[in-house]
């Protein structure tokens, strides 16, 4: 951001134009009430601001402005382009985004237009500089939201593909650089001129894949870039700009996207009720929504990671969410606990989709703060509480730095890679035959195994990207990272050119611990399987290689082999598992298996001032938690014996205070013994205390006294 608040910004997104009664007045004066300083309008409703082609109406939410201003709360004003309307539509069809060649999204829901049109873009740049010229000198807005949950389609019109071919020209130069980089040689596939490249509904070569899909990454950057740099032409400076990302639509690159943003916002939604029971049950495969109270800490470290800063969360639950069918509303304090667990991991605002819940449209049970009654009971209640504290609290938790044990690499071209080279499958049957069989998420299994092992084992995590460790924008120095970050965890890094595969090894040589996942270091930057022994150009630092690799439809028994890491009973491999052979690396757990027992689950060595670690399977949270203990075993040094319920996040704010947030995800009331005297930031009154009392579903936010 421009500047840091002053406090952790609360409120919600809110659309007084959709209210089926007039009650700004009272609607600001409650926000009012329960601590509001911030709300998010505008930017779901172009057909509001301009009805008809050119007529535009932009005095509506003045009033909304004023009143807001009034009460001393701050906007967030959004550009309207994710929801086009229908005479645009009508006018310019063709500017329907197409799912497949020829086949157009039909108009009715939203984020159906290819927003690379030159119509659309036309018309959306004139109604966001109609919006921000009026509006960006009053005094009420505090930043921009530009679009809104970008990336949702992967287009395939035809101006898109000709560009992508474009692209590739500028690339590659000629067919011949192309046939060979993608190894066109295979089924006849040979390009003689850029006109025979096919387009991509029938594709089955993977090169072909994963430059399509970083090609259509890069559109949605650019757009949100394009759209950005409008509205810093009226910005003031105090006014920040972003957009919110929803991380797994698929044409989002989140470290690439957030370049040309001020600050980074995300939507993170999450299970309530018993979904956040910590110690968790939960297998329920992740998607735009998660489920366990681990992902409310990744969802975290992941906004923090995109610019490696501080963020916003532009949108979360109030209510249920997820429609009529979908309707698990929080227990009392878990508000509390979600919202102060993304604080705890650098959240510098907590905005709640949405104020008041609507009476029509898809997202009729979608609840909001206020329910169909518009009056306000628990939900506003519960959140009322939650103002009070962040006021209390005040600038002592903005700036944080969340504190990290390890580090974990995340590649989105991993994620496309292993989107359409599935290591995974959703069927049962032993041939794979369609791009529907698989399980187009695999990367994201691994890397979440992974990190739910270092949450069940009470580990800080720190979200690297691999573009930020080398490239253009790379801004990490491999000893330094060693020194800051002791251990890296790599999981599933598929694609990756030389220089990252080089950098890692540097990381370990200069004295950090790095531990391989599966697929890492399996194919190059074309993802192409690579011809060195595998993991490539690690395995001599690894001290082990492999050459086969299987799926596992039944989980196998882990057993460790001696004293160093020390595995569970019930720790297993899961899905997947490497052929290791050792080449001299120390053998620290086996499969109990007649076949795969042969092939070390787990192998470590030296190598330089650090060392490597090899997994050689998908670790259930069991054998990932152990490895978790066994990489990092003081992670929680000084605090005692832990009840099982209780998780603790420590950070640094921007003032050079360290705090520590004491969650309970329980119904059972709990004690904490601390490391030593800490002051309860929210009550400053009470004596600073050894002993913490927590209660059914509680957070405690502690400070070190001076």
């Amino acid at each position: 951001m421009t500047s840091r608040p002053n406090r952790v910004l609360f409120g919600a997104a809110y659309y007084h134009e959709y209210q089926p009664s007039p009650r700004l007045d009272t609607d600001l004066d409650l926000m009012a009430a329960a601590d509001f300083s911030v709300i998010r309008v505008g930017e779901s409703v172009w057909t509001t601001w301009e009805p008809e082609d050119g007529r535009f109406d932009l005095e509506w939410l003045l009033p909304v402005l004023d009143g807001a201003h009034a009460r001393g709360i701050g906007v967030i004003l959004g550009t309207p382009t994710y929801a086009a309307p229908p005479w645009l539509a009508r006018k310019y069809p063709e500017i329907a985004g197409e799912s497949a060649t020829g086949q157009r999204v039909p108009w009715g829901g939203r984020q159906e237009i290819d927003y690379t049109h030159p119509a659309f873009k036309f018309h959306a740049e004139r109604v966001i500089r109609k919006i921000i010229a009026r509006y960006a000198d009053h005094p009420a807005v505090i930043g921009f939201q530009v679009d809104n949950e970008p990336g949702m389609l992967l287009f395939h019109n035809h101006g898109v593909f000709q560009r992508f071919v474009d692209e590739l020209r500028t690339t590659y130069g000629t067919v011949e650089a192309l046939n060979e980089a993608w190894g066109l040689v295979y089924w006849s596939h040979k390009l003689s001129t850029w006109a025979d490249l096919w387009t991509p509904d029938g594709n089955y070569q993977p090169q072909y894949d994963l430059a399509w899909r970083a090609f259509q990454a890069r559109l949605t950057t650019e757009f949100i870039a394009w759209q950005a740099d409008i509205v810093r032409e009226y910005a003031r400076e105090d006014q920040f700009v972003t957009t919110c990302i929803a991380y797994d639509r698929p044409t989002v690159d989140d470290s690439n996207l957030t370049r040309a943003l001020d600050v980074t916002a995300g939507n993170p939604y999450y299970a309530m009720q018993d979904a956040l029971a910590v110690p968790s049950q939960q297998t329920k495969p992740q998607g735009w929504t998660t489920a366990g109270t681990w992902t409310l800490f990744q969802s975290g470290d992941r906004m923090f990671s995109s610019k490696q800063a501080p963020y916003l969360i532009t949108e979360t639950n109030a209510g249920a969410i997820g429609g009529p069918s979908i309707n698990y509303p929080a227990f009392d304090g878990q508000w509390r606990q979600a919202a102060w667990a993304f604080i705890a991991r650098g959240a510098e605002m907590i905005e709640y989709w949405h104020w008041h819940t609507t009476h029509f449209g898809t997202e009729t049970y979608w609840i909001g703060i206020l329910p169909h009654d518009q009056q306000p009971g628990r939900v506003y209640s519960q959140l009322a509480e939650l103002g009070a504290e962040l006021k209390t609290a005040g600038s002592a938790v903005v700036g944080l730095k969340p504190d990290a044990q390890i580090g974990m690499l995340y590649s989105s071209r991993s994620k496309w890679g292993l989107a359409f080279q599935s290591c995974f499958s959703n069927t049962e049957s032993t041939f794979v035959s369609s791009l529907s069989d698989m399980d187009q998420r695999s990367y994201q299994r691994i890397f979440e195994s992974y990190y739910r092992g270092a949450f069940d084992a009470g580990v800080g995590v720190r979200i690297l990207h691999d573009d930020q460790l080398v490239g253009a924008h790379s801004s990490f120095d491999p000893a330094a990272l060693a020194a800051e970050l002791p251990v890296l965890v790599v999981p599933g890094l598929l694609i990756a050119d030389d220089e990252l595969l080089q950098w890692l090894r540097a990381y370990a040589a200069a004295g950090g611990h790095l531990v391989l996942g599966i697929r890492t270091g399996y194919g190059d930057a074309e993802g192409r399987a690579r011809l060195e022994q595998k993991p490539a150009l690690l395995a001599d630092a690894a001290g082990v290689s492999y050459q086969e690799f299987s799926n596992v439809n039944t989980p196998v028994v882990v057993t460790s082999t001696t004293d160093d890491l020390m595995l569970g009973p019930d720790a297993k491999a899961t899905d997947w598992i490497d052929f290791l052979v050792d080449q001299g690396a120390k053998v620290l757990a086996q499969y109990d298996h007649p076949h795969f027992g042969r092939f070390p689950a787990v192998a470590s060595t030296e190598h330089g001032s650090g060392r490597v670690t090899t997994v050689g399977t998908l670790p259930n949270p069991v054998m990932a938690a152990d490895i978790m203990r066994w990489l990092v075993p003081e992670a929680r040094a000084g605090w005692g014996e832990v009840p099982a319920s209780v998780t603790i996040s420590s950070a640094t704010n921007a003032e050079g205070g360290r705090l520590h947030v004491l969650h309970n995800w329980s119904w059972d009331a709990c004690t904490v013994a601390t490391p030593g005297p800490l002051r309860d930031l929210l009550d400053p009154a009470a004596d600073p205390a050894e002993q913490i009392e927590l209660g059914p579903w509680d957070v405690r936010v502690l400070i070190e006294s001076d």
